[in-house]
């Protein structure tokens, strides 16, 4: 969806696109649904952004598959070589007895450091007026030192900045001179307009010109989304971003900021240009998103993928999945029209689906049949398909595995806040209950969600009592 076609909720000066929740669908009518995978997880820590500054989270600002996402839940190498393996899970639905939740988690293959391809990696920085804060420009600054430090000697890296002025500050220089890379980025100062349509231009120039064939070529566009100034058609700049796409080039587009944030302009870039999208809220996510976990947010293993469910409608009344909502395909009965997305490596991402179960189904039953189709990074012509028709045993929501457990604690978490119409059967006090029983205390993003779902239940019920 362009910019100028997507509606926008607002908040103070920060822009959120309008999402209308995916509802219940019926089986027999639409038994198929196609969506895009990805490994976005910017909606994660922009709640948190919120949380932690005890203002509540814009409703369209929770994307609930972002959330996910953010987990990266049990990863488990795919078997016998294989790019991408499936997993299933069915289990009783926590919030709504007559229900059940279905799970599918999607492992990407690990490569190993030293059989990455070469990178050359070009940050497109945004360095306006508006970045001169503790949140925007150090923060992105931090990032990628530390990036830096991770790249070996057959990586690339250039810099272009954007702001009082567009400008080329360092042309392809290998990793090995770590110091003249971290220098450049080091002396940036912010200040000046938004000419974000020239940054992005020149930054993929650039990528052409020092483009690695066989490698990993990504621009990473950093900013806080305020494309105010120079650009006179948004969808010029879209179209522009989706031929680069075609040609090999992908995006990463890491957003910053509080009060002028535009989550909607910068999501839509990372979908053109087939690419991800976090957000940075503190040093250490800095610090996750671009040395713990680089190689998923920079590596792709799988280009284009999308995923077909079709349900078995004497096994299932209806089903609602829950997040991806807007996105293109949610009901159709073909993958045709769907874009796919691409997934890094060593990645795991989960799906999960509301269904209403048919009466008196089997012990062992064979709900769903999905389909992964995908190219092979670096193989755009040679479209892979995997498929999973998995048979499934319902398993008491007590004896589920912790890790499912505690990512029904996420979908609350999210359906309350966002004050879903699928919420009014869920409590703070029962996501604190699953959260409790459920995370892994030695995972710092478990633990902490523990705390933010408590810092959201205060901030939530002081709101409730309000409107009495």
């Amino acid at each position: 969806m362009r910019f100028e076609n997507q509606k926008q909720w607002l908040i103070g000066d920060e822009s959120y696109a309008s999402i209308v929740e995916n509802g219940f669908v019926s089986a027999e009518k639409y038994a198929s649904t196609s969506l895009t995978l990805n490994v976005d997880r910017a909606a994660y820590s922009n709640v948190r952004r919120f949380l932690n500054t005890k203002k509540q989270v814009p409703p369209d600002a929770v994307r609930i598959e972002e959330m996910l996402n953010y987990f990266n839940f049990q990863y488990t190498e795919p078997a016998n070589g294989q790019t991408f393996q499936i997993h299933s899970a069915l289990t009783n639905c926590p919030w709504n007895p007559e229900n059940e939740l279905l799970f599918a988690r999607i492992t990407s293959k690990k490569v190993p450091l030293d059989k990455l391809p070469p990178s050359h990696l070009v940050f497109l920085i945004d360095i306006s007026a508006s970045m001169d804060a503790d949140n925007r420009l150090p923060l992105l600054k931090a990032g990628f030192n530390g990036l830096v430090n991770n790249l070996r000697p057959q990586d690339s890296v250039s810099v272009v900045v954007y702001g009082g002025t567009v400008a080329v500050m360092l042309r392809a220089t290998s990793g090995s001179e770590k110091q003249k890379i971290l220098n450049v980025v080091d002396s940036l100062q912010p200040g000046g307009s938004t000419p974000g349509e020239s940054g992005v231009k020149l930054a993929y120039n650039l990528a052409r010109q020092h483009f690695i064939k066989g490698g990993n070529n990504r621009v990473i566009l950093a900013t806080d989304g305020d494309f105010n100034v120079g650009i006179r058609s948004e969808s010029d700049l879209e179209e522009m971003i989706e031929v680069q796409k075609s040609g090999g080039i992908y995006l990463t587009c890491l957003g910053v900021g509080m009060g002028n944030y535009k989550d909607s302009k910068i999501q839509t870039l990372a979908q053109k240009g087939n690419g991800n999208f976090a957000y940075i809220d503190s040093y250490a996510e800095a610090e996750k998103i671009l040395m713990k976990e680089f190689t998923q947010t920079l590596y792709t293993v799988g280009d284009d993928v999308h995923l077909n469910v079709v349900f078995d409608p004497t096994d299932v009344k209806e089903y609602r999945l829950i997040g991806f909502d807007n996105k293109v395909g949610a009901i159709k009965d073909t993958l045709a029209t769907v874009e796919g997305g691409e997934i890094g490596s060593a990645y795991s991402m989960l799906l999960a689906f509301e269904i209403t179960p048919q009466k008196n189904t089997a012990a062992m039953r064979q709900p769903v049949q999905f389909t992964l189709q995908y190219l092979n990074s670096g193989q755009s012509n040679k479209q892979q398909e995997l498929t999973s028709h998995p048979a499934l045993q319902l398993t008491t929501f007590d004896n589920l595995d912790k890790e499912y457990q505690f990512a029904s604690a996420v979908i609350m978490f999210g359906s309350l806040i966002k004050e879903s119409r699928y919420a009014k059967h869920m409590t703070w006090e029962k996501v604190l209950a699953i959260a409790n029983q459920s995370a892994d205390m030695t995972n710092p993003s478990q633990k902490e969600f523990i705390s933010l779902v408590a810092q959201a239940k205060e901030l939530y019920s002081k709101k409730k009592k309000k409107n009495y």
